[in-house]
């Protein structure tokens, strides 16, 4: 697979990354969540506010502010993400039954914290297309 080529320098949303994010202060330890898993890489917690009976974020240490602001070097770390996913909701009971992986980029897609998650919902029945 190629990757599409990206610029040496950081893109302009990625200089406008917010420290202050409920998602960074979560990862800091300041605002407390119901954390399902934890390693050097992302932090997987319940959503707070649940949009299906499981339904959790796998967070990446890193600061990213969305999937449109990754580049090359965060490949290893998105797949990471996805890895971790499979791995919490498997362990959360979910994994065999089927369940939804969203990463939502922007606010016109729903976005609503600069800080790149991945949704994982499962429990209930999904419509295809979402949204």
């Amino acid at each position: 697979m190629r990757l599409p080529a990206h610029s040496a320098g950081p893109t302009p949303a990625a200089l406008t990354y917010d420290p202050n994010n409920v998602f960074a202060r979560i990862l800091r330890k300041e605002v407390p969540a119901q954390v399902l898993h934890e390693d050097e890489h992302c932090l997987a917690f319940r959503d707070a506010a649940p949009q299906a009976p499981t339904h959790f974020l796998v967070v990446p240490k890193r600061p990213i502010r969305m999937l449109a602001d990754a580049g090359p070097g965060d490949a290893q770390a998105l797949g990471h993400l996805l890895l971790t996913a499979a791995a919490v909701a498997k362990q959360q009971g979910v994994g065999d039954r089927g369940f939804r992986v969203a990463i939502n980029n922007g606010a016109g897609a729903g976005q609503s914290v600069f800080h790149l998650h991945v949704h994982v919902l499962a429990g209930r029945n999904f419509a295809w297309p979402p949204g």
